[in-house]
């Protein structure tokens, strides 16, 4: 039995949820709802002593970091619609993409992310139900970005972080400019990694991603956006951002993909 412990369809949540889709797996969805800080909640951290999602729960056995997710998805259910090229050298391509989302992508484009949206979430904590919920939090680095979303990101921080998603994009349309796909001519966990962070950028950063600037990564987004088990997913998972903020979470629900 699969329970996936995480937040809606979006940044590192959504690597498993749509390889789970995709692969066609059936498991339980258990949407946490990080504007209560459920993550934190002592019920959660007993399954997760780092109060992160996604976590995944396979028959009693815990696992974490949602890269790490889709590649266990990969080993345990190899022949549900492989996301993992056969090719050794192709899939070192795909740990390469894989990698670097993980280590520099998704951090940039995060820091926007917390800046513009996630503040806004705890906007009807007073500053005292706000610390109380943040000392909480068992990641110390994670306690800061919870304060600066509130309180505002140094300005310095802001400016480079835009600069590297400006090169992100330029990374990600230059390869794209070359293949359909991240790791070569198939779909795999390196699209689907990236596709995670990428997705929104057309709307967040629609000055650097567009028709015009980047053909190619817009192309790319659409075409994943298009895939049935990404359309089921959308449909089948709320997005937290659209729900409020007081809104009792979802209770688990059967997807099977």
């Amino acid at each position: 039995m699969l329970t996936l412990y995480c937040f809606g369809p979006g940044a590192n949540s959504l690597k498993p949820l749509l390889t789970l889709y995709e692969k066609g797996l059936e498991f339980t969805r258990r949407q946490l709802n990080p504007a209560v800080f459920e993550h934190h909640e002592p019920w959660f951290t007993k399954i997760n002593p780092n109060g992160q999602v996604p976590a995944l729960d396979h028959d009693g056995k815990v696992i974490t970091e949602s890269t790490v997710i889709c590649e266990y998805l990969e080993d345990v259910f190899p022949g549900a619609n492989p996301m993992r090229p056969s090719d050794p050298y192709l899939t070192a391509q795909m740990r390469i993409w894989t990698k670097w989302v993980d280590e520099y992508f998704c951090w940039c484009v995060s820091t926007i992310g917390w800046q513009r949206m996630v503040g806004r979430m705890v906007e009807k904590y007073s500053d005292e139900e706000f610390e109380e919920h943040v000392k909480r939090i068992p990641i110390y680095e994670q306690q800061v970005k919870w304060r600066r979303a509130r309180y505002g990101f140094p300005q310095d921080l802001i400016d480079e972080e835009m600069r590297k998603i400006a090169f992100s994009v330029r990374k990600l349309e230059a390869r794209l400019a070359q293949s359909p796909w991240l790791a070569g001519p198939d779909y795999t966990l390196a699209d689907i990694c990236n596709f995670a962070i990428a997705n929104g950028m057309e709307r967040m950063f629609g000055e650097l991603v567009n028709e015009q600037a980047t053909p190619h990564l817009v192309d790319w987004t659409r075409r994943i956006n298009a895939r049935p088990a990404c359309q089921k997913m959308f449909a089948e998972t709320p997005n937290e951002f659209a729900r409020r903020s007081d809104e009792p979470t979802s209770e688990p629900v059967k997807a099977n993909a």
